[in-house]
């Protein structure tokens, strides 16, 4: 696929985009940005979200860590499953119940402001770092396809791309996501099916059932791992690591609940978490499976690729088609998009509501205004962050980065909302910022120290670890206020 037919793809998919924004978005206030108005359609969010959930780090990272892990990642999927049930179940009715637009409202409710504002940060921090490891994939990729032969550099490529972002979401946030999500899932759900035709053809397989027995029988076709219990691999480790990534990822991050605290009403909220989790259980498993056919694929062609590069390579450079290079493209920057779009979205909302506490301290017009400006700000720190990755990543599997940088950003968040939602322990005002600030460096410490004497590695596990010191830094400061109040009684 030549760079010209790249480029022509990448500015028709954004014209669509741009007019779905203007179209959908005509009020643009801070109820529609924020909330959308309280009026998306359940099934519309439910297959948005699957875009969202997966974005381009699962679409070219997943495939690729196949050869390494074989399908073992489809054991934290399944853990996803119980963490969308406690979504569903606990964490949707306090939300709904307390008619939140940031979640993290709940903090300042229970604990007080400061824990308002370390919540926040920590989800603004997460989100920056996460969306910017996304957004750095699919630059990565547009740059070495594209944009080195036409001696554009990659601070321009990452420019461009967040540039086209801000395009159509600065009106109406929100609102346009849950619609442009739709279309991008689609899109990336499409570039998969193509994917897995033209590479079963290629590999001589006859049909669905050919292909299902060819990934059923390849040696990469390993789900569980029960062997070793102090290899982060184990079963158990990786299935309760999915259930809490699932909660944190999910549950505790302002960004998807956004799109859930857009539906109508909390039954229909939680029918969607109930779809969406099917639908992206069985996405996960056949991404898994294409990347045993793409691993097989390379393998048979002595392509020399591997992890992050090797779908790419594959569908750009491979000769199997410009139909292939077509609606990978398509797919890559819908899967990349559908994340990053909702990622700034939900940062100008969080430090807009959380920290600036815009709609209790301004009118509408000022909102507006203040707003735009944290939206630009966002957009500013995006291109900062992506451009430094270029300097500071150098390993091709983003995904496992990803997933342990989550666990040490949100197991602070994972230690505050498990206390105040299972207890009903008061903590001084200054205890949840200085126990989340403190539990990951603990965390780090215990897991590193663990792994040198006793050869156990905590893995993705490391989110459940950070969450429980959180938890008991919070459980031991609420003793301290305890004891202080009954020496002044």
């Amino acid at each position: 696929m030549s760079s010209e037919q790249i480029l022509i793809t990448i500015a028709v998919y954004f014209v669509v985009l741009i007019a779905i924004s203007f179209i959908v978005g005509r009020k643009g206030d801070s109820a529609t940005f924020f909330r959308g108005n309280r009026s998306s359609p359940w099934y519309l969010v439910a297959f948005g979200m699957i875009g969202a959930s997966l974005s381009g780090v699962t679409f070219i990272s997943v495939p690729g860590a196949v050869e390494q892990g074989a399908m073992g990642y489809f054991q934290v999927v399944l853990g996803y499953i119980l963490g969308y049930l406690v979504i569903g179940t606990v964490l949707l009715p306090l939300y709904y119940r307390m008619n939140l637009t940031s979640i993290y409202s709940y903090l300042e409710t229970r604990y007080g402001a400061p824990a308002q504002y370390t919540g926040s940060a920590f989800f603004i921090l997460s989100r920056v770092v996460g969306a910017s490891f996304r957004l750095y994939l699919v630059a990565g990729v547009l740059q070495e396809f594209v944009f080195d032969e036409m001696g554009i550099e990659f601070w321009q490529t990452v420019s461009l791309t967040v540039l086209l972002i801000w395009l159509y979401t600065f009106k109406s946030g929100i609102k346009t996501i849950v619609w442009t999500d739709t279309l991008q899932t689609l899109f990336m759900l499409i570039a998969v099916g193509v994917a897995i035709y033209f590479v079963s053809d290629s590999l001589g397989l006859d049909g669905i059932g050919s292909t299902i027995s060819f990934i059923a029988d390849s040696d990469l076709s390993q789900i569980f791992f029960t062997e070793n219990w102090r290899a982060d691999s184990h079963v158990v480790k990786q299935f309760l690591s999915g259930a809490f990534i699932a909660i944190v990822m999910t549950g505790l991050d302002q960004d998807m609940m956004q799109k859930n605290l857009t539906c109508r009403s909390l039954k229909e909220s939680q029918k969607n978490m109930f779809w969406f989790t099917i639908v992206l259980t069985f996405v996960n498993l056949v991404f898994l499976g294409m990347g045993v056919l793409l691993t097989a694929f390379a393998k048979a062609e002595n392509i020399q690729a591997t992890k992050d590069a090797l779908f790419p390579t594959i569908a750009l450079d491979s000769g199997l088609g410009l139909g292939l290079g077509l609606f990978f493209m398509l797919g890559l920057i819908a899967a990349a998009y559908s994340s990053a779009d909702s990622a700034l979205t939900s940062l100008t909302t969080s430090f807009s509501v959380d920290i600036l506490n815009l709609e209790r301290k301004f009118q509408e017009k000022q909102q507006k205004w203040i707003r735009k400006l944290v939206h630009v700000g966002f957009s500013l720190a995006l291109i900062g962050v992506i451009v430094a990755f270029k300097y500071l990543i150098n390993d091709d599997s983003v995904i496992l980065k990803l997933f342990v940088f989550a666990g040490y950003t949100y197991g602070p968040l994972l230690g505050m909302f498990s206390f105040g939602i299972l207890t009903k322990l008061q903590t001084p005002k200054w205890a949840p910022a200085v126990v989340s600030i403190a539990a990951p460096f603990l965390a780090f410490g215990v897991s590193y120290f663990s792994e040198l004497w006793f050869e156990f590695e905590f893995g993705f596990f490391i989110l459940i670890l950070n969450g429980a010191i959180a938890f008991l830094g919070l459980l031991l400061s609420s003793m301290i206020n305890f004891n202080r109040h009954n020496i002044e009684v």
